[in-house]
């Protein structure tokens, strides 16, 4: 047979957020511990990885903190992983050297028409 614990506080649905744990005091009495709910860690938004150098909080404790301990000092940085805002970084870059080749080699096509116009 189970040994049968009451509720400390008012609210008595056993309920995701009512768990409780039973333990043995010391003394050989039977009570109870409340449960936190478990809370998963924030992870990258483009990748799915867990964001490293973020508390793993709730969300009420996790909103009292000062700003920098809630994200990481780079861009993107309580939302993204640094190899997801490495890779955008590489892409903005590689986007605009293949611009700038573009813009020369249509540059010199239009030189290489009016060298041939000129003769």
């Amino acid at each position: 047979m189970v040994a049968r614990v009451t509720y400390k506080r008012k609210h008595t649905y056993r309920t995701k957020s009512n768990e409780v744990r039973k333990f043995r005091t010391p003394g050989g009495k039977l009570s109870i511990q409340y449960m936190t709910k478990a809370v998963k860690r924030l992870t990258c938004s483009e990748t799915g990885q867990y964001l490293n150098g973020i508390p793993v909080l709730t969300k009420s404790k996790f909103k009292a903190l000062p700003k920098t301990q809630r994200t990481v000092s780079r861009p993107y940085g309580g939302s993204l992983c640094g190899g997801a805002v490495r890779s955008r970084i590489m892409r903005a870059f590689f986007n605009e050297e293949m611009r700038v080749i573009k813009q020369a080699a249509q540059a010199r096509r239009k030189n290489k028409i009016n060298k041939n116009k000129k003769k």
